[in-house]
């Protein structure tokens, strides 16, 4: 048994929307509509919008947070090397010949301060 509603009002943009919906289903507007109305029925006494859109919104947080997880090591890389290209260019330049792990553990030295400079907080 189906009841009627006795009269749906849509403003011209609505109903543009929904004569387009129509006409790609190859529906009328009227049977358009009723496909409409069913879904948005099913969405509010489900509650299926609100839950869909919290597992992707989740979902979606998860892959940005793995995604700048792998930003930051780069990053950590990219200044190790460069913190150490510079430590071994500068005993280089001055004709130092001091060993390897020496420089070596200037390079990470370096690296660390740069790094706590770079996670600093500024007010």
């Amino acid at each position: 048994m189906t009841a009627r509603a006795q009269t749906v009002r849509l403003n011209p943009s609505q109903h543009r929307v929904l004569a387009g919906f129509a006409a790609k289903r190859g529906l009328s507007e009227y049977a358009m509509l009723a496909r409409i109305v069913d879904a948005g029925f099913a969405a509010i006494l489900h509650g299926a919008d609100k839950e869909a859109d919290t597992r992707e919104i989740a979902a979606e947080v998860g892959v940005i947070s793995e995604r700048l997880a792998e930003v930051e090591r780069v990053l950590d890389r990219t200044l190790f090397t460069a913190c150490a290209a510079y430590a071994y260019a500068r005993h280089s330049a001055l004709g130092t010949r001091k060993p390897d792990e020496v420089i070596a553990a200037e390079a990470r030295a370096a690296f660390e301060r740069q790094r706590s400079l770079a996670l600093e907080v500024e007010p």
